[in-house]
């Protein structure tokens, strides 16, 4: 299955429906945080996801480990909602629902998320510089920014926000050097 397939069948109705519960017990933020929690304990752990997403692993087994885990660590209707997926073979898409109803949550919330590749640590005056930078470009209220290390750009920096590349990175200017040379 294509991922806009996935994301049409499975991963947006869940995402819908999460952030309809949310927003009707207002909620919208601690799910957003439950969320954040969810996907850095599955980036951390890829034996839980493969356990997860596993069609051997029991349903029951599932809701043990799942219980054990993050009960106390989220909301309880956010645990019923991992519940639902477990009962409905969905929970091996946890970590894509999560990602949806983050993006819903900015879309909401008029925040807009820029993703940000340098060479080294930016100082957070650089990234402040890089949050003005896009703010102005896209009027957002707010901008989130997710950084990456990528020793290969040499220098300078590649912002991507939405399908807009913004590439300065030094790599670049050397590849757009020698086309002009060659």
């Amino acid at each position: 299955m294509k991922d806009s397939a996935i994301g049409s069948v499975v991963l947006n109705p869940y995402a819908d429906a999460l952030m309809s519960l949310a927003q009707s017990q207002n909620l919208v933020d601690e799910f957003g945080s439950n969320c954040a929690d969810l996907l850095e304990l599955l980036d951390e752990s890829p034996e839980l996801n493969q356990i997860l997403a596993s069609p051997i692993v029991k349903i029951a087994d599932k809701k043990a480990i799942l219980a054990k885990i993050v009960t106390d660590q989220i909301h309880p209707f956010m645990s019923n909602f991992l519940m639902i997926l477990v009962d409905r073979r969905r929970i091996g898409y946890l970590a894509g629902i999560c990602k949806r109803y983050q993006a819903a949550l900015r879309d909401l919330k008029g925040i807009v998320l820029a993703e940000v590749t340098s060479a080294v640590a930016l100082t957070d005056s650089q990234t402040q510089s890089v949050r003005d930078r896009v703010q102005a470009m896209t009027s957002a209220t707010s901008v989130e920014i997710v950084t990456k290390i990528d020793p290969n750009i040499i220098g300078g920096v590649i912002i991507k926000v939405g399908s807009q590349v913004i590439d300065s990175s030094l790599r670049a200017e050397i590849r757009r050097l020698g086309l002009s040379i060659a």
